[in-house]
């Protein structure tokens, strides 16, 4: 198969207690192998609004940062055939879903899920929702409005508004 993408694994440790899910990272993202790496995608400037750090912070440092704050960031698919970096382009019969019994079994404490977008959160419904066990089911579901630059309807600080609730969860 053709324009097969893969995924990164979850930037996450033991205290999380919130994970973000996107669907699959962007073309921009996977060659530089780091989330978000497009600089017209909005994620790295709201969480650095919501958690007082520079954009211009390395990544590792970003990632860091997260962890510090007990937020996990990952996707919803491992793998998918794709061109481009649209979700609107992904092929629905080649998608492979990442591993989230095993990903909650390692990461007990979350109890909240925000959604990057539609796309992530109907994957995540179709796809892994069916097969998580009970002990998952004390989980609260958000969906946020996407962060890439396609979501353009949204201004930056319509986003920031929905974003923030990433930061009240206790």
């Amino acid at each position: 198969m053709k324009n097969i993408k893969k995924g990164f694994p979850p930037i996450a440790d033991k205290k999380a207690k919130v994970l973000i899910l996107g669907s699959m990272p962007g073309e921009e993202s996977l060659r530089k192998n780091e989330y978000y790496a497009n600089p017209k995608n909005s994620f790295w400037r709201i969480m650095a609004s919501l958690f007082g750090f520079g954009c211009d912070l390395s990544y590792k440092e970003k990632a860091r940062i997260l962890k510090k704050n007990n937020i996990a960031l990952w996707d919803v698919m491992k793998a998918c055939q794709r061109r481009g970096s649209l979700d609107s382009a992904i092929k629905d019969s080649a998608t492979v879903e990442n591993d989230f019994v095993s990903f909650y079994s390692i990461h007990p404490k979350i109890r909240y899920v925000f959604f990057n977008g539609t796309k992530a959160e109907m994957e995540y419904k179709k796809r892994v929702m069916p097969r998580l066990p009970d002990v998952t089911k004390g989980i609260t579901y958000y969906r946020l409005p996407s962060t890439s630059p396609t979501m353009a309807r949204l201004s930056f600080n319509a986003k920031m508004i929905e974003w923030s609730k990433v930061k009240i969860i206790p």
